[in-house]
């Protein structure tokens, strides 16, 4: 009980929350890579999975890609990176780690949520004179936002996670308080800090999931 309150009095101690190194910085570097991180894969991947979703074209290969993608260790990939790329480049190294990461979801939230829709929508909307693009944008893209939303909402968990292992190369974040406290040997700092990280991600969490339930379009509501 009492590492629990010790970790607890470490989070609450106001010097943590002061100057250039405190927690309120690097919980700012942290949601800012994730931000970045999941823009970049949401640029790369949310067009080609609504043109899969649309056109029918090429989902074998996606649901391959997607599935490898999964797969391959965050860790891993990352030093790999490192050593590819050079040490001096480390932050691209680990942008484009954290990319890789959050590309699998947003792809697949992007063209399941097409394929989820009834076709006799879609059949309908061509029946009265919408052309491929109106049917694209005014009906699937609407109808499919919640899937998408869902895949954002997994993808940015696994970036915010993942980003924590980006202290390891010195680019701070909410993982640099667990890695110096396990240097020293100071618990309470490890788990205060992993409590942040679990903190973070949960409020990230919830506002997703509220967003994915305001993007049910109204008459498809239960």
């Amino acid at each position: 009980m009492n590492f629990f309150l010790e970790a607890f009095a470490w989070l609450l101690a106001p010097e943590q929350w002061q100057g250039a190194g405190s927690l309120l910085a690097l919980l700012g570097q942290h949601l800012g890579t994730t931000a970045v991180a999941v823009a970049v894969a949401a640029l790369l991947a949310v067009p080609l999975g609504w043109y899969i979703g649309h056109t029918g074209r090429g989902r074998e290969i996606a649901v391959a890609v997607t599935g490898a993608a999964r797969a391959i260790p965050s860790f891993g990939l990352l030093v790999l990176l490192v050593l590819l790329l050079g040490v001096t480049q480390r932050s691209e190294a680990a942008l484009i780690t954290f990319v890789i990461l959050a590309i699998p979801s947003l792809l697949a939230g992007a063209y399941s949520g097409i394929e989820a829709i009834d076709p006799r929508v879609v059949d309908a909307a061509r029946s009265v004179g919408m052309t491929e693009w109106q049917v694209f944008a005014r009906v699937e893209v609407p109808l499919g936002l919640p899937l998408l939303v869902g895949g954002l909402r997994t993808a940015t968990l696994q970036v915010v996670a993942t980003v924590t292992i980006a202290a390891y190369l010195g680019l701070g974040g909410l993982g640099l308080p667990i890695i110096s406290g396990l240097a020293l040997r100071d618990y309470p700092q490890v788990l205060g800090g992993a409590v942040l990280v679990v903190a973070l991600a949960l409020a990230l969490d919830l506002l997703l999931a509220v967003a994915q339930r305001a993007a049910v379009a109204r008459g498809t509501r239960e």
